[in-house]
């Protein structure tokens, strides 16, 4: 296998992953929680800032032109453009907080759950504005139905995401799997 070919197929594989999580849901009013952002920290802390942040948009882009990767397996425009919108965009930027932090310091646990937070935070605050102006809500209904609501679990999937994604890639880093990336 070539070399270039290897970082696609792990990015695609890592895009799959997020698609799978994302079908993880606990019903809410508006705003479902669901396993995508877990996902997206977890990528991301194993792939780094470039290839995590290729897998994000990936994932983005095949539920925008209608695949049903995003939560209860939907797609298309319509969910980005609907009150989930602004998270789906949200990841983008999350992604590269996550990465980019984690580029700048070294891959144990405490840095990994830092980057992971400031994505969750990153997540929401792109979520709630966007919720805002979509729904039409005071910035305090924003908060209080797009941002309150997900802090608590939030910070347990970006000690999951920091846990799993540092150990798995230390293993994939001393089975020599990242050097091409």
């Amino acid at each position: 296998m070539k070399s270039s070919v290897f970082p696609m197929i792990l990015t695609s594989l890592c895009a799959a992953i997020i698609a799978v999580l994302a079908q993880i849901l606990i019903p809410l009013p508006l705003i479902p929680i669901t396993g995508q952002t877990l996902a997206i920290g977890l990528v991301v802390t194993i792939l780094g800032l470039k290839h995590g942040t290729y897998a994000v948009l990936l994932y983005i882009l095949l539920g925008a032109i209608g695949l049903p990767v995003f939560q209860g397996f939907t797609g298309g425009l319509g969910i980005l453009f609907g009150p989930t919108g602004g998270y789906i965009i949200g990841f983008i930027p999350t992604a590269l907080v996550i990465g980019f932090y984690l580029k700048k310091t070294r891959l144990t646990f405490p840095h990994a759950l830092v980057a992971n937070i400031l994505g969750m935070l990153v997540t929401l605050a792109v979520g709630a504005v966007w919720l805002k102006y979509l729904a039409e809500l005071s910035w305090t209904g924003a908060l209080l139905s797009g941002v309150i609501p997900f802090l608590i679990v939030g910070v347990i999937k970006a000690i999951l995401a920091a846990w799993v994604g540092v150990i798995v890639r230390q293993r994939l880093e001393q089975a020599n799997i990242l050097r091409t990336i």
